[in-house]
C-alpha cells in the first residue's frame, strides 16, 4: 500500500505539480474508513502562496494567536524565510512568533542569549515570546506510550491557538524534521522538557532511536489535543539538508529538490504526506536524506502516532495552483481552472 501510494504522488508530480487546483488525488495507507483529512499542496515557493495555503486550513484559528517555527542557530542558511512570515504575520490579528529555549549547547540555552540570536536572524518584525523566558509548566499526556505529563513553556498555556510553521528536512536524531518534531521539542521548556521529551537518562546520555520518536509522539499528542481544533500546520519542504536548522551554518548542504509547501489541520496526515512526497523521488534524488530518515528510524514518528491514535495516515491530496495572471499561458498540461 506504501508503494501505490508513492507510485500514485510519483505520477502526480512527474507532470511537474501541475494539474487542476484543488482537484483531489486520492492516496491511501491501509485500514481505515470514511473521509480522510485533506492535506493541500502547492509547487510554487512564495510569500503569496505561503499564506494562499494557511487560509485554506484558518477556520478554527482564534484568539491569540502562537506562530511557531524554528527561528535557528545563528545565520542558519534553511530556516523559513523572514519575509514570508513577516508577510503572514501581518495577515493574523493577535500573532506571536513562539519559540523556547534549546537543551543543547548553543546560545539559545538561554534567554539573552536565545534574544540576541532572534535579532541576528532578522525576527524582529513582530513580538517573539520565548515562552519558557519566566518558567515552565507541565502539559498532560492522555494516554501516552511512555510520557504521563511534559513541561512546556509557562506561556504556552497563554494562548487560544497555534499555527506550526514548519520547515520540513532531515534531522540527526529524528531522521526528520516535521511537524510533529516542531511541537513536540519546540514547545517543550528547555530546562526540563526538552529532557523529558528526549528521554535522557540520569546518566545525561540522550535516548535515541525509536524510543525517542515515541517520546515525540506522546508530546505532540498532548499538544494537538490542548488546542483541538485551533491547530494547524503549514510544511514547507525547501532548503532540505539532512540536518535540522538546530545544526545552523554546519548544515549539509541540500541534495533533493525543493518540493513546494503543504497545509493540513492534521499532524499525522501532513507529516505523513511530505514523506510520501520525498519517497515519490528517484532514488539519486532522495538516497542521502532516505539514508538520514530510515538510519535514525524516523519513520516510528508516523506509525507512533497512529498507535496512539492520532490518526491513520490516510489522506487527500489537494493541489492548489494561484489564479493566472491576464495573458498567461496555462500551466502544466493545460487542464487548470487558474
Amino acid at each position: 500500500m506504501h508503494h501505490d501510494r508513492r507510485h500514485a504522488l510519483a505520477q502526480k508530480v512527474s507532470r511537474g505539480g501541475r494539474g487542476r487546483a484543488c482537484r483531489a488525488c486520492a492516496l491511501f495507507d491501509g485500514g481505515g474508513s470514511g473521509p480522510r483529512p485533506v492535506v493541500y499542496w502547492t509547487p510554487e515557493l512564495s510569500a503569496e502562496s505561503f499564506i494562499r495555503m494557511y487560509r485554506l486550513v484558518n477556520r478554527e484559528i482564534t484568539g491569540k494567536v502562537a506562530l511557531k517555527l524554528h527561528t535557528g542557530e545563528p545565520a542558519g542558511p534553511n530556516i523559513l524565510p523572514r519575509d514570508w512570515v513577516r508577510a503572514l504575520q501581518a495577515t493574523i490579528p493577535q500573532s506571536t512568533i513562539v519559540e523556547c529555549n534549546v537543551l543543547y549547547k548553543s546560545l539559545r540555552q538561554t534567554t539573552e542569549g536565545h534574544r540576541r540570536v532572534i535579532e541576528q536572524n532578522g525576527w524582529s518584525f513582530c513580538p517573539v515570546d520565548i515562552m519558557d523566558g519566566e518558567g515552565d509548566a507541565p502539559l498532560k499526556v492522555n494516554g501516552g506510550l511512555h510520557l504521563k505529563e511534559f513541561m512546556v513553556g509557562r506561556r504556552f498555556f497563554d494562548y487560544d491557538s497555534m499555527v506550526v510553521l514548519t520547515h520540513f528536512k532531515g534531522h540527526g536524531m529524528g531522521g526528520y524534521g516535521g511537524a510533529l518534531k516542531n511541537i513536540a521539542i519546540g514547545c517543550a521548556s528547555g530546562a526540563r522538557g526538552k529532557a523529558q521529551v528526549h528521554a535522557v537518562t540520569p546518566e545525561g546520555k540522550w535516548t535515541t532511536g525509536e524510543v525517542f520518536m515515541e517520546h515525540m509522539a506522546d508530546a505532540g499528542k498532548a499538544i494537538s489535543e490542548h488546542f483541538g481544533k485551533r491547530i494547524v500546520y503549514v510544511s514547507v519542504l525547501r532548503n532540505m539538508s539532512v540536518d535540522c536548522d538546530c545544526a545552523g551554518v554546519a548544515a549539509a548542504a541540500p541534495t533533493m529538490p525543493d518540493l513546494g509547501i503543504m497545509a493540513s489541520t492534521d499532524l499525522l496526515a501532513i507529516d505523513q504526506a511530505c514523506i510520501d512526497l520525498i519517497y515519490a523521488m528517484p532514488d539519486f534524488m532522495k538516497h542521502t536524506l532516505v539514508n538520514r530518515i530510515e538510519s535514525r528510524k524516523g519513520l516510528r514518528q508516523l506509525s507512533a502516532m497512529k498507535e496512539l491514535g492520532m490518526g491513520t495516515g490516510a489522506y487527500r491530496l489537494e493541489r492548489v495552483l494561484r489564479e493566472r495572471r491576464p495573458g498567461e499561458r496555462p500551466q502544466g498540461d493545460g487542464t487548470d481552472k487558474a
